[in-house]
């Protein structure tokens, strides 16, 4: 979902996963950026909820 070039919002990978919000940033932080040394990006659009992206290494989001 993270990999996706529209990313996915907390309630979207909460639905997918069944975890709960704070369990999901925990794994943003914990498991993905820590562990596994990946870059996740988010952006707010002015009229949605918060979206995240792992980013590549180039910088550019995943296409």
């Amino acid at each position: 979902m993270l990999r996706h070039p529209e990313g996915a919002t907390i309630t979207e990978i909460c639905k997918a996963t069944g975890w709960q919000a704070h369990t999901v940033r925990g794994a943003f932080a914990g498991t993905f950026k820590k562990r596994l040394g990946l870059t996740i990006t988010s952006h707010k659009p002015a009229n949605g909820e918060r979206v995240y992206l792992i980013e590549t290494e180039d910088g550019d989001q995943p296409a």
